[in-house]
């Protein structure tokens, strides 16, 4: 059987960076497409060609996030990773609130950015009878990418989605910070950032605090809240 290459856009002005980036990934197996333009790059992101978008924030004619909302609005779920000078938290957190999958601070080590690459293509092991997931009232419908509570559709960002996720695969059990970053964010390491609280801080805000336990000096844990009373 022939193995199907993965297609990956890069949306980069800085052809330095674009042309290592793409040979990396050449020889590594994959198919690079390379784009300069945020007007060119959304419009082949919205093509459905590409299992993954590398894209730059300091683009020339347009801002990397303008980029990102165009996509996902266009409901182009492809995975997204932002590579970027830009290396705040505040940025940080605004790439992953805004749908980015991933965030890569310039300068980079290619192999860390190949890692990442590989980490958002590999295939999920979930079968069909896993596309919805329920802790009690709490569901979350993989496939159409939908959360609800107590039957009510509960808006959430690609990255609170991925978190509400990780945390009902486990549900019961503590989650660490390191677990969650490597799950959810594909860190192996932690970037020393409060990212992981910032972001349960705002499924909390969103679902409701009786779901989610802090145990002190280990990490998180979901639980079915026994009453809604507190």
């Amino acid at each position: 059987m022939e193995k199907t290459i993965s297609r990956i856009l890069i949306i980069e002005d800085e052809d330095r960076i674009s042309s290592f980036v793409a040979k990396g990934l050449k020889s590594s197996g994959f198919q690079p497409t390379i784009a300069d333009t945020g007007r060119e790059g959304g419009y082949l992101a919205q093509t459905g060609d590409f299992e993954l978008i590398i894209l730059d924030l300091g683009l020339p004619d347009e801002d990397g996030f303008s980029v990102l909302k165009r996509i996902r609005n266009a409901q182009v779920a492809t995975p997204v990773i932002i590579l970027t000078a830009r290396s705040s938290i505040d940025d940080t957190v605004a790439g992953l609130e805004n749908g980015a999958d991933d965030y890569m601070a310039k300068p980079f080590r290619f192999e860390e950015l190949l890692a990442r690459v590989r980490l958002r293509l590999r295939p999920q092991a979930n079968g069909a009878d896993t596309r919805i997931l329920r802790v009690g009232t709490l569901e979350l419908d993989l496939g159409s990418r939908r959360a609800k509570l107590e039957g009510r559709e509960i808006d959430l960002s690609a990255r609170e989605f991925s978190l509400a996720e990780a945390f009902m695969r486990n549900a019961g059990q503590v989650l660490s910070r390191e677990q969650l970053l490597s799950r959810v964010w594909g860190y192996d390491f932690d970037p020393g950032s409060n990212v992981v609280d910032v972001y349960v801080r705002y499924l909390r805000n969103k679902l409701g605090a009786e779901w989610f336990t802090t145990v002190r000096g280990m990490g998180y844990r979901l639980d079915e809240p026994t009453d809604h009373t507190d």
